[in-house]
C-alpha cells in the first residue's frame, strides 16, 4: 500500500511539472531565459526533495527549512496548475470522442486568443498568485503581530479585580524561529500592554528543549505585577520525536520545565494558585495538555488541579487544547468561569475581515479562534504567536491577546 501511494505521489508530481512546463512554454513562446529559469527551478526541487528523503527536514537549520517550505509551496501551486489544465484536457478528449462518433455537427472554433493559450495563462497566473501569497506569509505574515483586545464579562469577579488585565500568549514554537529578533519584537508589544498578569498556554517548543538555547533572555523579559504563569502544550512533551535514546525524552522534559523556571514563569502542572488583590482572591488553574480530539494525548488532571479551588468566587483555567472545554470543562466543571487555550493556530491560514471569519481550522475544531460563550462560561482561543509546519501565516496573523475582566 505504501509503495502504491508513493508511486501515485510521484506520478502526480511528475505530471504537475510536465503540465507547468508546457504552460510556461505556451505563455512565454519558449523564450530561452524563461525556460532556463524553469528548468533550474525544477532541478532545485529535485535536489531538495531527494535531500529531504536522505536527511529529514526536522534536522535542518531554520534557513534551509524555510527554503524547502518555499519550494514545497511552489510545488503545491504547480499541482493546482496541473489539475486546472488536466481537467481541461479530459474535457477536450471527451468532446473529441463526441465529435468523432456523433452525427451532430460540432461547434466551430472561434477567432481570437487560442483556448490553449488562454488556459495556460490562467493556470500560470493562478500558480503565481498562490505562490506569491504563501511566500508573503513566510517572509512577512509570520511576524505580522496583532493585538486582540477583548473584554470578558465576569459576574462572579471580586470587585478588586474589576478591570484586571491579562495578556495571553500561546504556541511560540521557538524552534521555528531563525533567531530571537522577531520574538523580541513581539515581547516589546507585550510589555507595552501594561498587563496585571501574563499567561502562556503551551507549546514553547516544537519538540526539544534545546530549541530554547539563545532565547532564554527573551523569555525572562516577560514581567507583570501578578506574575507570569505557563502550562505545557502537546509539542512540549517530545512525543513527535521518535529517536530518543534511553531516558532522553524524560530528561528533555525536565530541562524544558527548568527553562520555564529560569525565565521566571511559574509552570502549573495540574495545580492551582490563588491570585490576590486588595485582600480579595481568584483562582488560576493550570493543567497539562488534555487532548479532546484528533488523538492528542491527555496528560491533564482536572481532578487534581481543581481540588481546593472550589472556594474561590472566580476561576480561570489554562488548558492548551480548546476541545477540552466541550469535552470536560463545561459538563464537569461548570464553575470554571474562563478557559484560555491555544493549539489551533487558526491553521495559520484563513480570512478574517469584517463579516467574514473563515479558516480550515473550523473543519477540525468547533472553537478555533477568539471568544466563545456558553451560559456563564467563556473560552478564549489564542491564534498563536509562532508557527509550525508552514513557516509563516496568511490571513490568520500571530496574536497577542489582551483580556480585560469586567464585572457584569
Amino acid at each position: 500500500m505504501r509503495v502504491l501511494f508513493f508511486v501515485i505521489v510521484l506520478m502526480v508530481l511528475g505530471l504537475s511539472e510536465y503540465y507547468f512546463i508546457q504552460a510556461i512554454k505556451t505563455v512565454s513562446q519558449k523564450r530561452p531565459a524563461v525556460m532556463y529559469t524553469v528548468y533550474a527551478w525544477l532541478a532545485l526541487d529535485i535536489v531538495f526533495i531527494v535531500a529531504s528523503m536522505v536527511y529529514p527536514p526536522p534536522n535542518w537549520s531554520p534557513f534551509f527549512r524555510t527554503i524547502l517550505s518555499i519550494l514545497f509551496i511552489l510545488l503545491i501551486s504547480k499541482i493546482f496548475c496541473f489539475l486546472f489544465l488536466f481537467i481541461e484536457d479530459i474535457t477536450r478528449f471527451v468532446r473529441w470522442l463526441w465529435l468523432k462518433f456523433s452525427t451532430t455537427p460540432g461547434l466551430q472554433p472561434g477567432k481570437g486568443i487560442s483556448r490553449l493559450k488562454f488556459l495556460s495563462q490562467a493556470a500560470v497566473g493562478l500558480t503565481a498568485l498562490m505562490s506569491a501569497g504563501f511566500i508573503y506569509g513566510i517572509l512577512k505574515g509570520g511576524y505580522k503581530y496583532r493585538v486582540h483586545k477583548v473584554k470578558v464579562p465576569a459576574p462572579n469577579l471580586p470587585e478588586a479585580f474589576d478591570g484586571f488585565k491579562i495578556v495571553q500568549l500561546s504556541d511560540i514554537h521557538t524552534g521555528s524561529f531563525t533567531d530571537n529578533t522577531a520574538l523580541n519584537r513581539a515581547f516589546d508589544i507585550v510589555m507595552q500592554q501594561g498587563a496585571d498578569l501574563i499567561l502562556f498556554t503551551g507549546d514553547l517548543v516544537n519538540n526539544e528543549a534545546s530549541e530554547t538555547q539563545g532565547f532564554e533572555s527573551v523569555y525572562s523579559r516577560l514581567k507583570a505585577p501578578h506574575g507570569v504563569y505557563s502550562v505545557m502544550g502537546n509539542h512540549d512533551y517530545g512525543d513527535y520525536k521518535t529517536d530518543w535514546g534511553p531516558g532522553e525524552k524524560e530528561n528533555n522534559f525536565e530541562t524544558l520545565k527548568q527553562v520555564h523556571a529560569s525565565a521566571g514563569w511559574r509552570l502549573l502542572m495540574n495545580e492551582h494558585v490563588a491570585l490576590e488583590k486588595d485582600g480579595q482572591q481568584i483562582a488560576l488553574i493550570g493543567i497539562e495538555n488534555w487532548g479532546g480530539s484528533m488523538h492528542f494525548k491527555r496528560y491533564g488532571r482536572m481532578d487534581l488541579a481543581y481540588k481546593g479551588a472550589e472556594k474561590y468566587p472566580y476561576k480561570i483555567l489554562m488548558s492548551h487544547d480548546p476541545s477540552h472545554w466541550d469535552k470536560q470543562v463545561r459538563p464537569d466543571y461548570p464553575e470554571v468561569d474562563l478557559t484560555l487555550s491555544g493549539h489551533t493556530h487558526g491553521m495559520q491560514l484563513g480570512i478574517e475581515i469584517p463579516g467574514i471569519k473563515w479558516s480550515p481550522s473550523q473543519w477540525f475544531y468547533k472553537q478555533w479562534a477568539g471568544l466563545y460563550k456558553d451560559g456563564q462560561q467563556f473560552l478564549y482561543v489564542n491564534r498563536g504567536l509562532g508557527f509550525l509546519g508552514y513557516p509563516g501565516r496568511l490571513g490568520i496573523w500571530p496574536e497577542i491577546t489582551v483580556l480585560e475582566l469586567k464585572r457584569a
